[in-house]
């Protein structure tokens, strides 16, 4: 079973990661409306939708989510070992 530490840990990444992604997906459809001049797709899968716009937006939707969820989950983890003095078992790499 995981310690308090941890458990404390996976709340404040996941925390973190949810909050990064969400700010990255409203960020991406306003650049994309002011890009493009469009709505973004709301159902990039529908025929309706030209593939290439569905491509562009999946890929813009996706690395930037991504990108926004670590930078997010990186700045946590950085937090997290100045408060309490060490990094997750979690963010320590083996060499």
């Amino acid at each position: 079973m995981a310690d308090k530490g941890d458990m404390g840990w996976r709340v404040v990444a996941a925390g973190a990661a949810f909050a990064g992604g969400w700010v990255a997906k409203k960020a991406i459809a306003v650049a994309w409306k002011k890009g493009t001049g469009k709505e973004p797709p709301t159902n990039p899968e529908s025929p309706d939708v030209a593939l290439s716009e569905a491509i562009g937006w999946i890929v813009v939707m996706g690395i930037g989510v991504e990108v926004a969820r670590l930078l997010a989950t990186r700045a946590a983890a950085r937090q997290w070992a100045k408060n309490s003095g060490t990094a997750s078992q979690h963010l320590k790499t083996e060499v």
